[in-house]
C-alpha cells in the first residue's frame, strides 16, 4: 500500500523540482530494472484477459490450448502473471515446457504469482509495465477482461494507428464477448472518428488456430520467412546471468 500511496502523490499534481526529480529516477531505475529481467528471455507473446474466470471457463481452456502451441513454436509466454486466464497462458506453456513469465503491477489488492511462471517481476508503474510489454512482444493475444485489458488492447491500436509500431499482431478472442465493444468501433467508422481500415489493425476470432495463422502472417511480414530470434549472450562485465 506504501508504494501505492506513492503513485498517486506522484500523478497528483506538480510538487517540488527535487521531488519530481527524484520520482524521474525512481521511473528510470524501474525501466533499467525491467530491461536486465527481460533482456535475455526469447521473443514473447503476451496474453492480457481477467484473473476472474476458473479453469472450467471456455476463455480458460482456449488461453491454455493457445499458449501450448505458441510455445511449442518456441515463444515465451508473458503475462501479468496472475490467476485466472493469466494462469491457463502460463500452463499452457509449462504443459509443453515452454518458457513462462510474469510482468506483474503492484495493486490495492495484492495478487499473488501463479504457479506456473519460470520468473515474475512486479513493477509499480503501469506506464512502465506498458513499455515493457510491448517492447519484449512480438504479439498480444487478448482474451476477456476488465479495464486494464482494454486499456493495453486500445493503446497498442493507438500506435498501430499512428504508425508508431507496424506488422504488430493483435487477436480479440471471444467474439460474442466482445461484440458490444465491435459495435462501438463500427459506430465510431460512422461518424469518421477512425476510419474503415483501422478496424484492420486487430483479428476477431474464436478459433485458436485462425489467431495463430493470423500472426504468423503478420511476423513474416515483419521478420521474413524466420521469425526466429536468438537471445542475447549474456556479458559478464554486467554481471548478468539467465
Amino acid at each position: 500500500m506504501k508504494e501505492n500511496r506513492r503513485e498517486s502523490i506522484f500523478l497528483g499534481g506538480k510538487r517540488s523540482r527535487l521531488k519530481e526529480f527524484t520520482s524521474v529516477l525512481s521511473i528510470l531505475f524501474e525501466f533499467i530494472y525491467g530491461f536486465r529481467k527481460l533482456h535475455f528471455v526469447g521473443p514473447c507473446i503476451t496474453v492480457f484477459s481477467s484473473a476472474k474466470f476458473g479453469e472450467d471457463n471456455i476463455y480458460y481452456k482456449q488461453a491454455r490450448e493457445f499458449s501450448k502451441l505458441m510455445a511449442n513454436k518456441n515463444f515465451t509466454i508473458m503475462t501479468g502473471g496472475g490467476p485466472g486466464i493469466m494462469e491457463a497462458a502460463n500452463r499452457g506453456a509449462k504443459d509443453v515446457s515452454g518458457m513462462s513469465i510474469g510482468c506483474n503491477i503492484e495493486l490495492p489488492k495484492e495478487q499473488h504469482p501463479n504457479p506456473y511462471l519460470d520468473f515474475n517481476i512486479t513493477l509499480e508503474h503501469f506506464y512502465v509495465r506498458k513499455v515493457l510489454l510491448l517492447k519484449y512482444s512480438y504479439a498480444f493475444a487478448v482474451f476477456p477482461g476488465g479495464f486494464g485489458t482494454m486499456d493495453e488492447f486500445f493503446e497498442t491500436l493507438t500506435l498501430l494507428q499512428t504508425n508508431k509500431i507496424s506488422n504488430f499482431p493483435v487477436v480479440l478472442f471471444g467474439k460474442k464477448y466482445w461484440s458490444n465493444l465491435l459495435e462501438q468501433t463500427e459506430i465510431m467508422v460512422r461518424h469518421g472518428t477512425i476510419s474503415k481500415e483501422d478496424l484492420q489493425l486487430f483479428l476477431v476470432t474464436d478459433s485458436v488456430t485462425e489467431g495463430i495463422d493470423y500472426i504468423y502472417k503478420k511476423l513474416e511480414k515483419r521478420h521474413g520467412a524466420s521469425i526466429e530470434v536468438k537471445a542475447p549472450r549474456t556479458r559478464w562485465w554486467f554481471g548478468e546471468r539467465l
